[in-house]
């Protein structure tokens, strides 16, 4: 059995974009928002991904500052996200508002928190010391 799915973006004003088929009754559409930190906040990267099932078809990278079809079913999407300068500029923001916020409250129990490793070496077998052993870590 064929579903049509009505595709909106988050966010979006509730105006229907287009219908695309689905083949099948379930599928899983999500977002990820992503932060990757360099050096502390020094650098920080932002990403929010738009999975269809389990293809990313469209990101925004804040190291580009727009979004970006990662397949043709994300390309209308994208074109309408960058449309939106408002929308844009939120997006670019979350650098400070959403990874810099959370990179401090979650510092002291993240970041801050070491913990030693303890480490057991020991070959795989025990050989002449001319031949070559392999180690295993645990």
């Amino acid at each position: 059995r064929q579903r049509w799915l009505s595709e909106l973006g988050s966010g979006h004003s509730g105006q229907l974009k287009r219908i695309i088929p689905v083949s099948t009754a379930r599928f899983l559409l999500q977002a990820k928002s992503e932060c990757r930190f360099y050096n502390g906040t020094q650098r920080v990267r932002y990403l929010d991904r738009a999975i269809y099932n389990q293809e990313e078809y469209m990101r925004f990278d804040s190291e580009v500052g727009e979004y970006r079809a990662v397949t043709e079913l994300g390309r209308p999407e994208a074109k309408y996200f960058n449309s939106q300068k408002e929308y844009l500029e939120q997006k670019r923001a979350n650098i400070d508002v959403y990874c810099r916020h959370n990179y401090r409250i979650m510092h002291s129990f993240t970041v801050q928190r070491r913990v030693e490793p303890r480490v057991t070496v020991y070959p795989t077998k025990t050989q002449p010391q001319e031949h070559h052993n392999l180690l295993v870590c645990s």
